[in-house]
């Protein structure tokens, strides 16, 4: 593929596992994944396994259970994630709230923090149906106030990783050479 982002060094190889997190709609996913191709590794992406574990989806667990439960499910995630050897894991946006979570994860490798501005993020989203924590928000407004919310209520959390790498603006292949750049300088 013309541009496609290089392999990591030997030193970047040899961390167990690459933790990638953000708020939504920062790339996590899609960034994730193409890195575990560019390297070989497994990607494992902890609200997909929160999902196979339960048989339903984010969004109806949050709207079924509570928050409170999701969060439950996806602290197991995060202790299963880090137990597969040589992987790439995608984090939910509010995976690293967690103390435990956090602990865990930089205990695993190097944590990188996608973000992008609250205006990107916004156009990003999409459908809010699909986004628990938005879905009540009736106008791009309200989602907007909420998703600027949100992102101050995490920022000690975010900024707690090792990286922090902004997306705005940027291709998935650009933010995947950047997370390349950024481990191989660790």
């Amino acid at each position: 593929m013309v541009g496609a982002p290089r392999g990591l060094s030997r030193a970047a190889r040899a961390v167990a596992h690459l933790i990638i997190t953000g708020f939504m709609g920062t790339g996590k996913t899609e960034v994730g994944r193409r890195l575990a191709r560019a390297l070989g590794r497994t990607f494992v992406d902890t609200d997909r396994l929160v999902e196979a574990k339960v048989g339903r989806s984010v969004a109806a667990i949050f709207a079924s259970e509570g928050e409170a439960r999701f969060r439950e499910l996806e602290r197991a995630a995060v202790a299963e994630a880090t137990t597969i050897p040589d992987a790439v894991v995608a984090t939910g946006g509010g995976t690293l709230v967690d103390p435990e979570n956090r602990r865990r994860l930089a205990a695993a490798g190097p944590i990188l923090c996608l973000t992008a501005s609250p205006r990107e993020i916004l156009r990003r989203v999409g459908d809010p149906a699909s986004r628990p924590l938005l879905a009540a928000c009736r106008s791009d407004a309200e989602r907007l106030a909420r998703i600027e919310e949100l992102l101050a209520a995490r920022a000690t959390a975010y900024g707690s990783a090792s990286h922090t790498i902004d997306t705005t603006g940027l291709t998935v292949d650009q933010v995947v050479e950047r997370v390349r750049a950024a481990v191989d300088a660790r």
